[in-house]
């Protein structure tokens, strides 16, 4: 199996996911690429001692942006939307 490091990459931390996680119990995390739901799963219930109930992935693909003189490409990710049993959470900002 591979290093927890090397399957979460960061939490994902946006207004959407914030709203999921205070009313649906659901976290966002972004995941190495070649990461499947098990390992996702075992990776997460390892690392935040946590029980999760149910993955969805998806991989954002990368967004062309226009600079001065060319077009560069933003690399895509994987995302993964966790949802936890019922009274768990993760506490993402403990000592803030």
């Amino acid at each position: 199996m591979a290093n927890l490091n090397e399957i979460i990459v960061k939490p994902l931390i946006t207004e959407k996911i914030s709203q999921f996680s205070e009313l649906q119990n659901k976290y966002g995390f972004v995941v190495k690429k070649n990461t499947n739901k098990n390992q996702i799963k075992n990776a997460i219930e390892q690392f935040y001692d946590v029980k999760v109930v149910s993955i969805w992935t998806s991989v954002i693909p990368g967004k062309t942006k226009r600079t001065a003189k060319s077009h560069k490409k933003t690399q895509s990710f994987k995302k993964a939307i966790v949802e936890l049993a019922k009274g768990q959470k993760i506490e993402f900002f403990k000592g803030i």
